[in-house]
């Protein structure tokens, strides 16, 4: 599969796997610190950045295909890889199928919902792509903002105002513009429930990371993924939400390093925190009136979208 990908570092070899509305670019914020260790191949998955699109249906079936092809075809099988969002779920899958992965950092994986869930992901995603792109005329302004990222990305991030401003412009860019993230959020969210991998049967190993201010993939949805996965060890982001990269990116190095290192650690020494960001003050009725549009123009659009 003829993938675009971005090559740097020195070191074992490691395949970064990013969310849907996605691109290589999502990890720019760790790229360097993994960089120093590993020789890093961040993907831009298919119709994602600039890779192409498949002939066929876009799902996580597909996906994984595609990696499987592409690793195969780069002599990559057997590669350490790491995983966000989507991204996430799609190396939990090619860990579960045996032979394609070593061991796997997974990051807020999606597909691990039930009942309201399924349509409070759907439609809360769909209609926040669609304001996405309405608003990509000023975006640039309001990611360079701390009061713009505030206001507009507490979906993503628990700490959005903190945040850099040129990774999340990036990101909003991809997310407006690719061309496959409806065919995709729908296979998410209604397509195929993620199979279980058997007790024992991943040898390497496997770290399911979670956002414990995650409003994307839900907290509680961290048990489900356990079960599936038994042989997962679960680590948990304090003050973070859907990207460990984006809310702690130097924590969230540090959990793929210490994983791939293939040795014990602490969850404590992982979790070292430097002192919280202050949050910019966002006058109150600004923030009424986002609130207001928001269920205003996210009913409009859920009506569209439907």
């Amino acid at each position: 599969m003829a993938l675009h990908y971005i090559r740097s570092g020195t070191g074992p070899a490691l395949l970064l796997v990013h969310g849907i509305g996605g691109s290589w670019r999502s990890w720019n914020t760790i790229f360097d610190t993994l960089a120093a260790e590993h020789d890093v191949i961040a993907v831009d998955l298919p119709g994602h950045g600039a890779s192409p699109r498949l002939p066929g249906k876009h799902t996580i079936g597909t996906l994984a295909d595609a990696l499987t092809t592409f690793l195969t075809e780069h002599d990559l099988l057997g590669i350490d890889a790491v995983g966000s969002s989507m991204g996430a779920r799609l190396v939990l899958e090619l860990a579960r199928r045996g032979g394609v992965l070593g061991a796997v950092v997974s990051l807020d994986p999606g597909g691990f919902w039930e009942g309201w869930e399924v349509p409070f992901f759907y439609h809360s995603v769909a209609v926040s792509q669609k304001l996405v792109g309405a608003l990509q005329p000023v975006m640039p302004a309001l990611m360079h903002s701390a009061v713009g990222r505030t206001t507009l990305l507490p979906q993503f991030s628990a700490r959005p105002w903190a945040v850099d401003g040129d990774q999340v412009q990036d990101e909003m860019y991809s997310f407006a513009h690719t061309p496959v993230f409806g065919e995709l959020l729908d296979a998410l969210a209604h397509g195929e429930e993620q199979q279980a991998a058997p007790v024992g049967s991943i040898a390497a190993p496997l770290v399911i990371g979670w956002g414990r201010h995650d409003r994307v993939c839900l907290p509680s949805q961290a048990r489900r993924a356990l079960a599936k996965f038994p042989d997962a060890r679960l680590y948990w982001f304090d003050h973070c939400g859907h990207f460990p990269q984006w809310d702690q990116p130097a924590e969230a190095a540090r959990l793929i390093l210490a994983t791939l290192r293939r040795q014990p650690f602490r969850d404590q020494d992982i979790a070292r925190k430097p002192a919280p960001q202050p949050r910019p003050a966002v006058p109150k009725a600004a923030v009424a009136a986002a609130l207001v549009l928001g269920i205003v123009g996210g009913w409009a659009l859920t009506k569209r979208v439907k």
